[in-house]
């Protein structure tokens, strides 16, 4: 976890300014209960909105970047709320989660070996009155990825969220061993899986390289936006098959009560639907919009 000595080589000067975005009232309001959670050697720190560390005890490093860096910080902030605003839905689908804790939101970061410029970052709710004695009740919405050196996404994100999936599959292998009672009871429901992971991985890596990387509308024609909408729900649809069996897969896995694996599984079950809904809502539905409302140049 080096996220402190990454973030502390930074100077707020070389970052691009941030954009002018006006954010609802749910972004807003989790803007200003925003809580960070950044790593420095093994040791995660809770940062407050006003930047007190609520735990664990902090040291002089903490101390010390807290004060030199407080400008970054607001600008980290900010930028990843404009982030979730323009290519996340995850706020959006998991508003009664957070409004439900007064809009209380955690970022936690992990640096992605780029020299401070990359992020991905879990996202959490939890009770403001139980922060600090229940911390591990704390409710996961899901992640994101930020490059602080560019807000513009290609293929509107869809790439690095592809990716991450089949990633995140990995890690939940992983832990096949340590957690499950009985590993070999379930291996048709990995391999199925599996298959459908790595279908969904390297179809949609191929259909994303028949669309141009970023959309000029304004040099779009009427079919071309037909054409796009068609190829980004082709991904969808990957993703439905792909959340169907993980959620058969979790049925059973709580029927069985294997509570110390099927946690993750509902985990990874959430960034499937997230990924769904972000197309439903920001892609599909977006482009839906263009296509109705579009007028042929005369």
């Amino acid at each position: 976890m080096n996220e402190v000595e990454e973030l502390s080589k930074i100077d707020i000067k070389n970052l691009p300014a941030l954009r002018h975005i006006l954010l609802d009232d749910l972004h807003q309001k989790v803007l200003k209960n925003f809580y960070l959670e950044l790593g420095t050697g093994p040791v995660l720190y809770l940062l407050s909105p006003s930047y007190s560390v609520v735990n664990p005890t902090p040291n002089e490093t903490i101390n010390d970047f807290i004060k030199d860096k407080e400008n970054l910080l607001n600008y980290l902030k900010e930028y990843i709320l404009q982030n979730l605003s323009v290519y996340s839905v995850l706020l959006d689908v998991n508003s009664y989660f957070a409004e439900q804790n007064n809009c209380l939101v955690l970022a936690r970061l992990r640096e992605r070996d780029s020299g401070g410029r990359r992020y991905e970052i879990k996202f959490y709710t939890h009770s403001p009155r139980e922060l600090l004695t229940q911390y591990k009740d704390k409710i996961y919405i899901g992640r994101d990825f930020i490059d602080l050196f560019h807000f513009r996404r290609k293929y509107l994100g869809v790439k690095e969220l592809i990716i991450s999936l089949k990633d995140q599959y990995e890690i939940l292998l992983d832990k096949v061993e340590e957690k499950l009672k009985e590993p070999l009871e379930y291996k048709s429901y990995f391999q199925e899986i599996k298959e459908s992971v790595n279908e969904l991985h390297n179809e949609s890596l191929l259909i994303l390289q028949s669309l141009p990387p970023y959309l000029d509308f304004k040099k779009l024609k009427g079919k071309d936006l037909i054409d796009i909408n068609a190829q980004y729900r082709a991904v969808n649809h990957y993703l439905i098959e792909l959340n169907d069996e993980v959620a058969e897969f979790e049925n059973l896995l709580r029927f069985k009560k294997e509570t110390d694996f099927v946690r993750y599984v509902t985990k990874y079950k959430k960034d499937l639907a997230n990924a769904i809904s972000y197309f439903n809502i920001k892609i599909n539905g977006y482009l839906s919009g263009k296509i109705r409302n579009f007028k042929p140049k005369s």
